[in-house]
């Protein structure tokens, strides 16, 4: 007997399935992701840096807001990541088709940054969505690996708690890690006065 593929829904569908709960789920190739639940630990992370990144854009006096919740669609349709952190830029959400009904994006002229804060999926952040977040030509991609969760590969043998900040040069990612009490070096906040050991402090 052949045994039927489960069918692939379009971000059209996902979005019409979107449940209303408290849990949180991706679209990844067309192929519906629930998300782990987020620890106290992580939570307290994410709202460290978006906090951070709040204070230097209003210091800048510049057109971004972090959404509570949003999607990003990426090229293909096939998936819609809804980031830890995501700072929009406003100036440019009038040119998203998406925007006002499904609160997502599809254009990188929105996204000046976009962070994911590493849990027990770490491949997704570390492979799917880095690979999707240079196609679609996001300026600006952290991976935030506070609990050292990642592949010995990119965070050393014995694994060390590490920050990545992916800039996007010549339409590819170059990824500078830092640890420790390395000051982060941001190219859209070159000014931010930030350490990965901050960062990491913060889940305690």
């Amino acid at each position: 007997m052949t045994q039927a593929l489960p069918k692939l829904l379009t971000f059209n569908e996902f979005i019409e399935w979107y449940p209303n709960d408290a849990k949180r789920y991706e679209l990844h190739k067309g192929v519906i992701i629930e998300m782990p639940p987020p620890t106290g630990a992580h939570e307290k992370v994410v709202g460290f840096i978006a906090h951070k990144l709040t204070v230097e854009f209003d210091r800048l006096n510049l057109p971004y807001t972090i959404p509570k919740t949003a999607f990003i669609q990426t090229p293909s349709a096939e998936s819609a990541y809804s980031p830890d952190v995501l700072l929009l830029n406003l100036d440019n959400l009038d040119n998203e088709p998406l925007f006002q009904k499904q609160s997502t994006v599809s254009q990188a002229a929105s996204v000046p940054i976009v962070i994911e804060v590493v849990s027990s999926n770490w491949r997704d952040d570390y492979y799917n969505k880095l690979r999707d977040y240079e196609e679609m030509g996001i300026p600006e991609y952290w991976i935030a690996d506070y609990a050292a969760l990642g592949a010995r590969k990119f965070i050393g043998n014995p694994k060390q708690p590490t920050i990545f900040v992916c800039e996007l040069v010549d339409g590819e990612y170059q990824m500078t890690s830092f640890q420790g009490n390395t000051a982060i070096l941001s190219p859209t906040f070159p000014q931010l006065n930030l350490t990965a050991q901050q960062i990491f402090n913060a889940a305690n």
